[in-house]
């Protein structure tokens, strides 16, 4: 084994000991907003309660409000200017990806390395581009919910954000050739990691299974399951995760070949007929 990877390996085997522990480190402007997260999985919050919550929180209340925007949610007509109204639109359960996707901003912005925070940068923009084409495809193709698939594809790479933060501690993480992956499930460090940070989030096991698939599965044409739509949202992704950089390359060369029959139409029609919707929500999670 090379040293570089004998040393990334010690760095996990100690963030493993802290998680075992109990100690997961979040940076500080992270902590309101798992607090909001937090807040949408009790039922005695209303609208009105997590719309409170949500004003004193600006990045997620800018957030919120931009997301009620996007074309994909512009049957309302557009033109939504207030938190209570956006989360009316949105629904608790849109509001979560939205909150989970200003964690993963947060995240980026406390990390003053600019190496590290630009692969943040990235990997957010891939993972934004992977929720919005999840969206779509639950939508149009594997006809399940379309906002579980948009949250799955949200924190689908939060182990990876997770390691990232922790990288100015532990530099070897970010050794050439040590990619951060998940190509088998005898990564146990990784995988280990990644589950703690997902728990943290409160992530629902369906959603949980569906990432994990995203670690080890095969594409399934057409999808059927949220785990199915999560991997093929990955593959039609031209924006490769900087973290699985060899993996995923090769997979985003592939993506104009991928296609079937949906009804009357090809999977490459409709992605052809909804790259406005495609490219408005993603443009909401990423701004």
């Amino acid at each position: 084994m090379k040293k570089s990877a004998v040393i990334k390996s010690e760095a996990l085997r100690n963030i493993v000991a802290q998680i075992s522990s109990g100690e997961l480190v979040f940076p500080a402007n992270v902590r309101a907003t798992l607090k909001i997260q937090e807040a949408l999985d009790e039922p005695k919050y209303g609208t009105d309660e997590i719309a409170k919550l949500i004003i004193q929180e600006p990045l997620v209340a800018a957030r919120v409000i931009a997301v009620a925007n996007s074309v994909a949610y512009s049957r309302f007509g557009g033109g939504i200017t207030n938190v209570r109204m956006a989360i009316s639109i949105l629904g608790f359960s849109t509001l979560r990806s939205v909150v989970a996707a200003v964690i993963m901003r947060q995240i980026c912005l406390a990390i003053s390395d600019n190496a590290i925070r630009e692969k943040m940068e990235y990997l957010w923009v891939h993972s934004a581009t992977v929720a919005a084409m999840a969206h779509l495809l639950a939508r149009k193709v594997s006809k399940i919910d379309p906002e579980t698939a948009l949250f799955a594809g949200v924190v689908h790479e939060v182990g990876g954000f997770y390691l990232l933060s922790r990288a100015e501690e532990f530099p070897a993480l970010l050794e050439s050739g040590t990619e951060i992956d998940y190509p088998s499930a005898d990564q146990s460090h990784e995988l280990e990691i990644a589950r703690a940070v997902l728990q943290k989030l409160l992530i629902p096991k369906r959603v949980m299974s569906s990432i994990e698939s995203c670690w080890h599965g095969a594409p399934v044409f057409p999808p059927v399951s949220l785990g199915d739509t999560l991997l093929l949202a990955n593959h039609l992704t031209d924006t490769v995760s900087p973290l699985k950089q060899r993996r995923q390359t090769k997979l985003a060369a592939d993506t104009g070949k991928i296609d079937f029959m949906v009804g009357d139409k090809s999977l490459q029609e409709i992605l052809a007929d909804s790259k406005e919707d495609l490219g408005s929500l993603t443009e909401a999670l990423i701004s």
